[in-house]
């Protein structure tokens, strides 16, 4: 067995095919075959099973699978590290939850840029669940989203502090005049919304359990819908500044406890930190702590 062989094992099992994977890696669908049956032959078991549609993984080649994605990643790592002299350049993606990127990753994000022109910095949105697991695959070098983040394999540094505040339609005084109300909707950027469980936390205290799920794809359509009265929803109150002022919503403050709620920017344990994204960290970290501490 070797990365070549496991290079082609991935291919197959991503792609469900021989002749998909052949033509992914610029290859025959011979060579691929014959590739297969030397790894199922050194390992003394078949990989996958065969059948009209293309192949699925036995038990054996699901075992194999995460093993195969690792060594391909640290096959990529190697060669970066290998290359990285120390200057930041090259491929860097940050994850981050789509209400940090809006409020305190913007204004920084044009400077990192002009001072490390070398850098092709992309920035990849999602939900807490959704960047762990990218940070988790590799598919990020690290991630802002909502702590604490309790895993093994991940190492996480606070780098400031949110304030959230419930907001609701302009109509509705308070909390507690939502109680008794029926048809009563959450309204969410997506499934896994960072705050979500926050949010029916906060209203679960105030006995207020039956409620439907609205998901929309961006602020400016949450902003939208509760100010229509279609909803709640749970966002950091610097971030609401300008619906608030102009009447749109109401905002409702909610005690210490339930409102302080940590950002920390998350990596993988033993993933190597490139010149890249310590030059980024270094960037952005000042001005990061700065904004918490206004």
């Amino acid at each position: 067995m070797d990365a070549s062989d496991l290079r082609v094992f991935e291919a197959v099992a991503r792609l469900g095919g021989i002749s998909r994977a052949a033509t992914e890696l610029n290859t025959v669908q011979s060579n691929v075959t014959a590739r297969i049956r030397s790894l199922e032959a050194g390992l003394g078991e078949p990989l996958f099973q065969r059948h009209s549609r293309g192949v699925t993984l036995t038990a054996a080649g699901e075992r194999l699978l995460p093993y195969a994605h690792r060594i391909a990643a640290l096959l990529v790592e190697a060669t970066a590290a290998v290359r990285d002299d120390g200057t930041p350049r090259g491929a860097l993606i940050i994850g981050s939850l789509e209400t940090t990127a809006a409020l305190r990753l913007s204004p920084v994000l044009a400077s990192y840029v002009a001072a490390y022109p070398d850098v092709d910095l992309t920035l990849r949105p999602g939900t807490t669940a959704e960047l762990v697991d990218d940070v988790q695959q590799r598919r990020v070098e690290g991630a802002f989203v909502c702590g604490p983040v309790e895993h093994p394999e991940i190492d996480e540094e606070t780098v400031f502090h949110e304030d959230l505040a419930v907001l609701t339609g302009p109509a509705v005084p308070s909390l507690d005049a939502l109680s008794g109300r029926t048809g009563l909707r959450i309204v969410v950027l997506r499934a896994g919304c960072s705050y979500r469980q926050r949010l029916e936390a906060i209203l679960a205290v105030r006995g207020l359990v039956d409620y439907r799920l609205m998901e929309f794809g961006t602020l400016e359509a949450v902003f939208g819908a509760v100010a229509a009265g279609l909803g709640v929803t749970l966002l950091p109150r610097s971030l609401i500044g300008p619906v608030w002022r102009d009447g749109r919503v109401a905002v409702h403050d909610l005690p210490p406890a339930e409102s302080r709620v940590e950002t920390v920017f998350i990596r993988r344990r033993d993933a190597r930190r490139s010149s890249a994204l310590s030059a980024f960290l270094d960037h952005v970290r000042p001005s990061l702590h700065a904004d918490a501490a206004e």
